[in-house]
């Protein structure tokens, strides 16, 4: 188990790829061959779904497929793993998220987070973003890590895990290029004069990533390269100074 910081959230939160539910329905997502299968037998593309969830207000069943264009929703305790395409989502408890449509159904371009944590692998792909209250990411292919904060005023946390990132906050801008975990804030309010800044690597896993990136027939950077690096949320492999987080620098 790889070390992971807790601010705000709980242990079992971040462990539930652990749990034998998940690890059964992995399994039989993958040996019945994935999204691709899925779509073509009409079967559901959620691959767990523990406690209550909604989608677009109606109680979510297993059995259902969700779309783009869908509005979902966490209940306390909860949460949920599903596949769109080549992308894959855990939603933790207590989120409120809408999945907006791409070039195609089976295609996200934006995931627009109004409140609570969402994990999430993305397969190469162009015009896709993540949007927060107070800060937006531009998607190619990568694994990250949201939340948003509604208790902070909206403040927004971002992990760029693996992968290239087109960070914005107000005026910002920053190009995040990380191998492993490079985190950012996106701020209510300025500080020291800038909306996006840096941040350290909380609330998630490795572990989390590893299983989500499975799901869609990826590997995370640190599985390719078969070593992880420094989780100081910087996003090297090795120890940098902090002036080279690119968040230092925003502009």
């Amino acid at each position: 188990m790889t070390q992971h910081t807790l601010a705000g959230r709980t242990e079992d939160e971040v462990l539930w790829f652990q749990r034998r539910s998940f690890l059964q329905a992995a399994a039989a997502w993958t040996a019945m061959g994935g999204s691709g299968a899925a779509y073509a037998q009409q079967r559901s593309n959620v691959v767990e779904l523990v406690g209550d969830a909604t989608v677009n207000g109606e109680r979510l069943l297993p059995q259902r497929t969700l779309q783009t264009g869908d509005q979902i929703a966490t209940g306390p305790g909860s949460h949920l793993v599903f596949v769109v395409g080549n992308s894959s989502f855990l939603v933790r408890q207590n989120s409120r998220i809408a999945v907006e449509r791409g070039r195609t159904l089976n295609t996200v371009s934006v995931l627009r987070m109004l409140t609570g944590a969402v994990a999430s692998v993305w397969g190469r792909g162009a015009n896709r973003q993540i949007v927060t209250p107070t800060l937006t990411a531009g998607i190619r292919g990568t694994g990250v890590y949201t939340e948003v904060r509604p208790e902070e005023a909206y403040r927004s946390y971002f992990c760029n895990c693996y992968g290239v990132v087109e960070m914005a906050a107000g005026g910002d801008r920053v190009v995040s290029r990380s191998s492993y975990h490079q985190s950012f804030w996106g701020e209510a309010a300025p500080k020291n004069g800038r909306l996006l800044t840096p941040a350290d690597a909380i609330n998630h896993t490795d572990e989390e990533l590893e299983y989500l990136a499975r799901l869609v027939n990826q590997q995370t950077a640190w599985q390719e390269l078969g070593r992880r690096g420094v989780k100081d949320g910087k996003g090297y492999m090795e120890p940098m100074p902090a002036e080279a987080h690119p968040a230092a620098q925003a502009r």
